[in-house]
């Protein structure tokens, strides 16, 4: 079990150029759980990872790590807490597989340290755990969008963080792989502890394997908390401008969102 690390955002203020994305945010997300961030384009979910992770330098205000600024904390001693799954990530050309898998590795090497035993049952962890363990010797561009997909998610797996932000974890994948690593996902927090961030496009899916639901609109905070609390028909309007039906999930419990459109909607 890791040890709980404390993720919060103090007086965040985020943009590119002119543009103010993200304004005066305070946000924590519970240690040791699994938090999703919904909403609708732009609202600024992207922008609030990149800058969790120190990618992205806040305008105003401080992202903070355990309490220290995260934007101040040297890269790699950051690396080997915080690890960061973005969206639509681009591999070195020709870079096989097991390789690139590899490189989740690179913050636990010390200066002239050999790669070691550790090293390989990580990433062959990691590989098995994303049932990519066949693609091995396989370039990772000659892979479909799903197939690389999960390579990328096997290398965060490998960095084997106590902290993990997954920016659409889902994309390129059917519905049997985006079950499957959610899945993954939960077991991972159950066994090790670790704190799960991840944004989703799939409100169910957000509400049926989160702790804490957090949604974002206009680069602010509409609603956080249970999911139960969050995922209502009012906040789906508010935050998405779509009416909808939200009742029970007859499997998990959880609240189970049915948007409602112009056509194919039963008479009352």
């Amino acid at each position: 079990m890791t040890t709980d690390h404390s993720l919060q955002a103090e007086n965040l203020t985020l943009g590119y150029k002119e543009r103010v994305v993200i304004n005066d945010l305070d946000l924590a997300f519970p240690p040791a759980r699994i938090t999703a961030i919904v909403g609708a384009n732009a609202c600024g979910k992207s922008t609030l990872l990149r800058s969790m992770s120190r990618l992205l330098a806040p305008r105003t205000g401080h992202v903070l790590l355990d309490g220290r600024e995260v934007h101040r904390m040297p890269a790699k001693e950051l690396a080997r807490t915080l690890g960061l799954l973005p969206q639509s990530p681009i591999a070195p050309e020709g870079i096989t597989v097991a390789d690139l898998v590899g490189r989740g590795r690179h913050p636990h090497q010390r200066m002239l340290s050999r790669w070691s035993a550790a090293d390989d049952v990580a990433v062959a962890a990691a590989l098995d755990a994303t049932h990519t363990a066949e693609l091995a010797d396989r370039a990772v561009d000659e892979l479909s969008g799903g197939q690389r997909q999960r390579v990328w998610i096997a290398m965060a797996l490998a960095q084997q963080t106590d902290v993990l932000l997954l920016d659409e974890p889902t994309t390129f994948l059917d519905v049997s792989h985006q079950v499957e690593v959610l899945d993954l996902l939960t077991d991972l927090n159950r066994s090790r502890g670790t704190t799960i961030v991840m944004v989703l496009h799939d409100l169910n899916l957000a509400a049926r394997y989160a702790d804490h639901l957090i949604a974002l609109a206009d680069g602010t905070v509409h609603a956080a908390g249970d999911p139960a609390d969050v995922l209502t028909e009012d906040c789906v309007r508010a935050v998405f401008g779509l009416d909808s039906r939200v009742i029970p999930d007859p499997t998990s419990g959880k609240p189970l969102m049915l948007p409602l459109g112009r056509h194919h909607v039963m008479p009352e």
